[in-house]
């Protein structure tokens, strides 16, 4: 894992480290749904999907499914312009809207726990 994510991986580490830390969010399991899409980690709280991360080369992809409410809240608060422009192309499913971002470095970890506590809270 540390060679595939390289420089990635200490931000991997401490976005996980501070989710279960801050939040709770403390279960982990590793899914493979299909080998186009490939492996993911499913973190949860209790029984609530929080995250997914999805590990590449140098960098990881984190999904947050954000319900209406989520949504809402995401618009409302102060999100780097880079995730807001994500948020109005995100995809819409039944379950809510999929934000996928990629992150390569550790300034983005901030913005992804704003996304986990609005999550948590909506």
């Amino acid at each position: 894992m540390a060679t595939a994510l390289g420089p990635a991986k200490a931000s991997w580490d401490r976005l996980l480290t501070e989710l279960s830390q801050e939040y709770g969010v403390d279960i982990h399991e590793w899914k493979c749904h299909s080998p186009k899409w490939g492996w993911s980690l499913r973190v949860k709280r209790k029984a609530r999907t929080i995250v997914w991360l999805s590990p590449s080369s140098g960098c990881f992809t984190v999904l947050f499914i954000l319900g209406g409410k989520a949504m809402q809240a995401a618009w409302q608060s102060q999100l780097p312009q880079r995730i807001v422009k994500v948020m109005e192309k995100a995809p819409k499913y039944p379950e809510g809207t999929g934000v996928r971002l990629v992150v390569k470095s550790p300034k983005d970890i901030a913005a992804l726990l704003k996304l986990a506590t609005i999550k948590l809270a909506n």
